[in-house]
């Protein structure tokens, strides 16, 4: 009885999340513009999306700014890491729960607070701020998930590399970088997704004239939600979810059992 207590209470669980987005994708299909009101399967509406050049143009500026975000942060967030190891654990400590600050903290804040110091820098608002504004936010998350790594590597490895003759670089490559990559990679994941589905920094600090697919969606809003914004919302869903399902089906994430 228990048991399916348990599985009920899941059940209602999954419902509740999951219940607006699978009626958003329904919606999205359906050729009436009402919402109370079936008018029949359509593709009209992904069709109408992908010739609206006002998407379009705010796809690009997302996946540019995303992409980018994501290589710096993980780099600085790495290196940053493996620079921290030399401290002593309590100053460690410290420095990681400064790093950690950001993500704890309310976003209206974070971005009222980098808007005033873009203009204090007198930094036009647009594709840079936006860009610093989101490499800004993520190193917190790479830091997150590479500091485990890093914890766990054995450093006479890679001092033995060293003794034998291997440059730094290369040693770091071939004795450090293998055992980190996961963490690696998961503190990039997730800068993607951060800066992929960001708004309300993004908001503060994008200007006038700029748009990324949040604020489009939000400026439509206003207006009145069109039935192009639920194809788009469907599309951003599925994208993600297929990503999702491919780190989950990857080797490294595969429990070998014995």
């Amino acid at each position: 009885m228990k048991k399916v207590f348990e599985r009920i209470y899941l059940a209602i669980i999954l419902i509740f999340m999951y219940a607006p987005i699978v009626t958003l994708i329904i919606l999205s299909f359906n050729s009436s513009k009402s919402r109370a009101k079936w008018g029949g399967f359509t593709l009209k509406w992904y069709t109408r999306l992908f010739s609206d050049q006002a998407v379009a143009s705010a796809l690009v500026n997302t996946l540019l700014i995303a992409v980018l975000a994501t290589i710096f942060s993980t780099i600085i967030g790495t290196i940053t890491c493996i620079a921290m190891i030399g401290l002593n654990s309590k100053l460690r400590s410290v420095i990681m729960g400064i790093t950690n600050i950001p993500m704890i903290n309310a976003d209206i804040v974070t971005g009222i607070s980098l808007m005033l110091l873009f203009r204090f820098l007198h930094l036009g608002s647009g594709f840079t701020t936006i860009l610093l504004a989101h490499i800004t936010f993520n190193i917190p998350f790479v830091m997150l998930s590479v500091m485990p790594r890093v914890k766990s590597l054995n450093f006479y490895v890679y001092e033995a590399a060293l003794d034998l003759g291997a440059t730094p670089l290369y040693a770091f490559r071939k004795t450090m970088l293998p055992d980190i990559m996961p963490g690696v990679v998961s503190g990039a994941l997730m800068a993607f997704t951060m800066s992929l589905d960001d708004f309300i920094i993004t908001y503060f600090t994008k200007g006038s004239g700029f748009e990324t697919l949040s604020t489009l969606i939000y400026n439509e809003v206003k207006r009145g939600i069109q039935p192009e914004i639920y194809a788009l919302s469907a599309i951003i869903f599925v994208v993600v979810l297929s990503l999702l399902m491919i780190i989950y089906r990857s080797p490294n994430n595969k429990v070998k059992e014995k």
